[in-house]
């Protein structure tokens, strides 16, 4: 067998524009990390809190499991984020913040079909039950202010620098040739204001919804509160 010949060497144009890509994303990761500092978490953050909170207060016979593990479950998944939006690692942020987000509402929606439930086949007194209702339909706005906080343009990093993805709401301000508003962006306390109108009205009253995946989360929003308030209506006049 012949012997090998001489391998090629590489040319250096072919290093060259490696190392100007690798330079490349090394700028963006440190541009994403400088901003990810920057961008206000903090009443998302304390809204995630919340929501664990109010769902262990609600009564055991709602509970997904034992409302220990529930707790645990959401503990650990905020401890997690917590640590990421620490170290600014944006990716790894946004991916936790959905998956607690995802979480969170797979409890809520299942303590909801319990309560409905709870409605015709338990005896639970009625102060009880208003109690667990009530805690449900607040609950329910900080759910959806998060989805909608961190759905809406890509998220709240891409919103924040300036370059965000298709919108997926458009607010008054964002339509209104009025100064003093040309520079105006969303903030938590927006989506919040959203998720409470889309609770009461079961619409989102002033704001546009343009995307498939912000309608359905309205409609997911607005059929949970509306099985909530059917709960309090029925028990009112003694169903069940």
């Amino acid at each position: 067998m012949a012997p090998d010949g001489p391998r090629p060497e590489e040319h250096p144009s072919n290093e060259s524009g490696r190392a100007s890509v690798e330079a490349r994303v090394e700028a963006e990761l440190t541009e994403l990390a400088r901003y990810a500092h920057r961008v206000p978490r903090g009443l998302f953050f304390a809204a995630l809190v919340l929501i664990g909170v109010l769902l262990t207060f609600i009564s055991v016979v709602l509970h997904i499991a034992p409302w220990w593990a529930s707790a645990g479950v959401c503990a650990l998944l905020l401890a997690l984020l917590a640590a990421a939006i620490w170290q600014a690692h944006d990716v790894w942020a946004r991916r936790l913040a959905l998956t607690t987000i995802s979480v969170l509402t797979l409890f809520l929606v299942v303590s909801v079909c319990y309560l409905v439930h709870a409605l015709f086949h338990r005896n639970e007194s009625a102060v009880a039950l208003f109690r667990d209702a009530l805690l449900l339909w607040v609950t329910n706005i900080f759910v959806f202010a998060v989805w909608y906080w961190e759905i809406d343009r890509g998220g709240p990093l891409k919103r924040h620098r300036g370059t965000p993805d298709r919108a997926d709401l458009l607010f008054p301000q964002m339509m209104a040739d009025v100064a003093g508003w040309q520079d105006w962006h969303p903030t938590f306390i927006d989506y919040l204001y959203l998720a409470f109108n889309t609770n009461t009205a079961f619409s989102p009253t002033d704001t546009a919804v343009l995307s498939r995946r912000m309608k359905v989360l309205m409609m997911t929003q607005s059929v949970i509160s509306l099985a909530v308030v059917s709960v309090i209506a029925g028990r009112a006049i003694n169903i069940g």
